[in-house]
């Protein structure tokens, strides 16, 4: 096993891979023989919003047998990182094996897209060119196409085939990804299994309040029905006969829809479930506790069907005798929506960095998503007011950020103690600090460069009179005061008769 401090290096691990790849995919496939078996299909099983709450994962409140059984069955990454904790920056990032930030796919959402740099392209047409058949279906609604939000032009019209696998022709292999929405606001409750909310263990960062106790419920139980519904996948390729010969990529493409989760660097809002199954070629029940980006998805699965990694692609396959693993991850934080915010962070197995690049910017900066769709966003700035919030949670009413913040992720898991001030840490911080400018420089992170401030109000204008459209549905105004906004959760979550 190689192991790298950092992601360059690029042009050398590009032409190792490139060179070994036919031995790798020989070596996993057990493939001496003129015979050869068929090429592997490969699945990649994605859920939004999605950190690792699952049983496999340690989770105590959750039944999740499907996930366990992919677990159980494959090998399941306990490190995984999103490279940006919101959708459409993320999904650009692993679906071209690039940091958003380099191809300038960073800011959620950019209007209008443009094409990728050159030399730049979708995983997709890697598979295409190989022969693969290529679809991309919504949950299990298989004539319906599901999400690409990508950041960008793609410069195709057909970035895939169809939505469902079975149109391919007879023995072609196919690249298939199955998006589930569920763990995405609006959540769904589980009727069949439903959970106790003062039952369930909430994070210190929260306040211990009816309201988020049932809303981290909802969530805990949107995995649960979301688990039956990868279950149904797991069925049909069982009757399609296709188990034993599909490389199933179970992961989420950030992390949870909450205050502190979504769109922030804390492991909350990066990190991610990530199980790789391949039956007798990939060990079952094995486990991995290197850090793995989600850009090193596309190459990862492009090694194993015996696909060659373009050296330029900053991604990097993480299975295979010849896997790497990386001393740490990057993530990057820009716009979401019309909530400006520049962060990065740097995760090592035992710290975390991470820079604000707008200190002057509150925790709980306006944003019309989190004000409409989050009733702690609410909750909070209400306990607030009325001082009733712990030293653990003040973050939120916070008016400035830290320029620097760095966490011990062995003793303060939570990220709730910032010791980037310990005198007895310098050195940590510095080397950190340098880990994190020189990876800005490397790969020409495009964060610090200026929108375009008539296309931004154009898209302010558009989203306002959105939002607005929403208000009036819910029967509400957008200006109803927090006291009263409390009382509407209150209703709507259940915890107040009619």
């Amino acid at each position: 096993m190689i192991i790298l401090d950092y992601t360059n290096r690029w042009e050398f691990l590009r032409t190792f891979v490139a060179g070994a790849s036919a031995l790798l995919i020989l070596a996993l496939m057990g493939c001496a023989t003129s015979e050869s078996p068929a090429r592997p299909n490969i699945l990649w099983i994605i859920t939004e919003d999605t950190c690792p709450d699952f049983g496999c994962y340690g989770h105590p409140d959750v039944v999740t047998p499907n996930i366990d059984r992919i677990a159980r069955e494959g090998r399941m990454f306990t490190r995984a990182f999103a490279s940006s904790p919101v959708c459409s920056a993320s999904r650009s990032a692993f679906m071209t094996g690039m940091y958003q930030t380099t191809i300038g796919a960073h800011q959620h959402r950019t209007n209008p897209k443009v094409p990728l740099p050159s030399g730049v392209r979708l995983i997709t047409e890697e598979f295409r060119e190989a022969g693969y058949f290529l679809t991309n279906c919504s949950a299990l609604d298989y004539d319906r196409k599901g999400k690409s939000d990508w950041n960008f032009d793609p410069g195709t019209d057909q970035p895939f085939d169809g939505t469902d696998w079975r149109d391919r022709a007879p023995g072609q292999p196919f690249f298939a990804q199955i998006n589930f929405h569920l763990t995405h606001r609006l959540f769904e409750r589980d009727e069949e299994r439903p959970i106790d909310p003062e039952t369930v263990n909430l994070p210190p960062y929260y306040p211990d309040h009816p309201i988020a106790r049932r809303d981290w419920t909802d969530y805990l139980e949107s995995v649960q029905v979301v688990d039956r519904r990868i279950g149904n996948v797991l069925t049909r390729l069982a009757q399609d006969d296709l188990l034993d010969n599909t490389i199933i990529f179970y992961f989420g493409d950030h992390g949870r829809p909450h205050v502190r989760g979504k769109q922030w660097l804390y492991d909350s809002g990066i990190h991610v479930p990530l199980i790789i199954r391949w039956p007798e070629k990939i060990g079952a029940g094995s486990v991995e506790n290197g850090l793995v980006s989600l850009i090193d998805l596309g190459p990862t699965a492009m090694a194993l069907a015996g696909i060659p990694v373009p050296k330029s692609m900053q991604g990097q396959p993480v299975l295979g005798p010849n896997a790497i693993t990386r001393g740490y991850v990057i993530a990057a934080r820009d716009r979401c929506d019309m909530t400006i915010d520049r962060i990065r962070c740097v995760r090592t197995e035992k710290y975390k960095y991470i820079r604000n690049f707008n200190p002057d910017k509150p925790y709980n900066q306006f944003s019309r998503y989190k004000d409409f769709f989050y009733p702690m966003q609410n909750l909070m700035t209400v306990l607030g007011k009325r001082g009733e919030l712990t030293t653990a949670q003040q973050y939120h009413i916070a008016k400035t950020k830290p320029i620097e913040e760095l966490y011990d992720l062995e003793g303060d898991p939570y990220e709730i103690n910032n010791i980037a001030d310990d005198p007895a840490l310098s050195e940590v911080l510095a080397g950190l600090r340098g880990k994190l400018d020189m990876w800005m420089e490397e790969t020409g992170d495009k964060g610090g460069e200026p929108e375009d401030m008539e296309v931004l109000n154009n898209e302010a204008i558009a989203r306002k009179i959105r939002y607005e459209g929403l208000w009036e549905k819910r029967g509400l105004s957008p200006s109803i005061s927090p006291e009263e906004y409390l009382i509407f959760w209150e209703r709507n979550l259940g915890l107040l008769e009619e």
